[in-house]
């Protein structure tokens, strides 16, 4: 009983993990950028997204979870040296994501205390090596991350209802949309599942002990649940920002969402952004640096030796870099871009590893779900050479 309690404390963190890994301030950010930029379509995107999400995430959660090998191994597998590749690009787009969410917990910090963004970040990164300073950090994020999950859902939910926002016209936009936003729902797709943020869930299974077929049944209600919690929360937020712009209102440009909190509910509306913003952005630094260590600590046994060490290293030097070059919003709709660009490599290769014996053994991969992994591998690859342009247009 002991056990079954305790795997499902590990299971329901899992999702909370990547759920709460991808909603990060930039997935905030996005959010509302493109709400503003696309009205009522953008629920499109969010419906598009969703279903790429969820192919991709339970192709890659059931193969680690079958075959008890985190992403990298798995990868060095299927080809020698590939998983070399895959951490290296996986722990770059993970430090790029982090950058951005030690920017985020300092633009949180900033609208809820009024002080310094360079202070902020440091305060935000400090928080972050606090949780795997402790001797159960495992146990420490599960609890954080669904904490402040619940506490997102809550406080969006409610800025979501006092915005007014027009429910058929994002019905109809969902259903009907406008335009095909080719680069929106790219950058969807990499800002949630994209990058390290579908591994993070899947890796904590395997650092649990949870795999094997026999698991199968609860990792697919965990990736799912991860997903469910982070496509309510985006559904929540377009709502909240669609009231706001349909009501004829501008956002501001250095901080979409805060304006939109603020229009929508005054000063509260504001300070509620920025205790969102800010534990959004708070979980996220958690889960970029556990995944993207996590990528490299069978690679070196340094790495593997001091875990905690190198994660809070990592969290430190995001922290840091981020204090010399700012820019962060802009950041972090860019990393969201770039983390899509990564996808199809690493969701080739759980694809192909799925009908490996050496990897997975005797389970016999669902072809249905083998099949449209491929199509959002061939979907995701062509939005990312049409998005390029785009993308570089962010920074400039």
């Amino acid at each position: 009983m002991e056990k079954s309690k305790s795997n499902l404390s590990v299971l329901i963190g899992a999702a909370f993990l990547m759920a709460t890994s991808a909603i990060g301030p930039g997935f905030m950010t996005q959010t509302a950028t493109f709400t503003e930029t696309l009205g009522g379509t953008f629920g499109f995107v969010i419906l598009i997204s969703t279903i790429l999400e969820l192919i991709a995430q339970l192709n890659c959660w059931r193969v680690i979870s079958v075959s008890g090998a985190r992403g990298q191994d798995i990868a060095n597998k299927v080809l020698p040296g590939l998983g070399y590749v895959i951490a290296a690009l996986v722990a770059a787009g993970g430090l790029a994501f982090n950058i951005g969410n030690v920017g985020g917990a300092a633009l949180g910090l900033n609208v809820i205390f009024g002080i310094n963004v360079q202070f902020a970040a440091a305060i935000g990164g400090i928080i972050g090596i606090i949780i795997f300073s402790n001797k159960k950090a495992g146990a420490a994020m599960d609890r954080f991350a669904q904490v402040m999950g619940a506490v997102m859902i809550v406080l969006i939910g409610y800025v979501a209802v006092v915005s007014q926002p027009p429910v058929g016209e994002a019905v109809k936009g969902t259903f009907m949309p406008s335009s095909m936003p080719m680069l929106q729902i790219l950058t969807l797709v990499g800002g949630t599942v994209g990058g390290y943020i579908t591994f993070s869930g899947g890796h904590r299974l395997v650092d649990a002990g949870i795999t094997g077929e026999e698991h199968l049944k609860d990792v697919n209600k965990s990736a799912i649940m991860g997903l469910s919690v982070a496509a309510i929360v985006r559904i929540l937020l377009f709502l909240a920002v669609l009231g706001v712009v349909y009501a004829g209102n501008k956002l501001d440009p250095a901080n979409p969402p805060a304006s939109a909190f603020q229009i929508a509910a005054g000063t509260v509306g504001y300070k509620i952004f920025g205790v969102v913003f800010c534990a959004a952005a708070l979980t996220s630094i958690v889960g970029a640096a556990y995944t993207s260590v996590s990528f490299l600590k069978t690679l070196s046994k340094p790495i593997a030796k001091y875990e905690n060490r190198f994660i809070i290293g990592f969290i430190a030097i995001s922290t840091l870099i981020f204090m010399i070059v700012g820019k962060p919003a802009k950041l972090l709709v860019l990393v969201g871009a770039l983390n899509g660009l990564i996808l199809p490599i690493t969701l080739s290769t759980i694809l192909v590893a799925s009908k490996r014996k050496d990897i997975v053994g005797d389970y016999k991969h669902a072809q249905w779900l083998f099949i449209l992994g491929w199509v959002v591998v061939a979907i995701t690859a062509y939005l990312g050479v049409k998005a390029l342009p785009g993308i570089a247009a962010i920074w400039k």
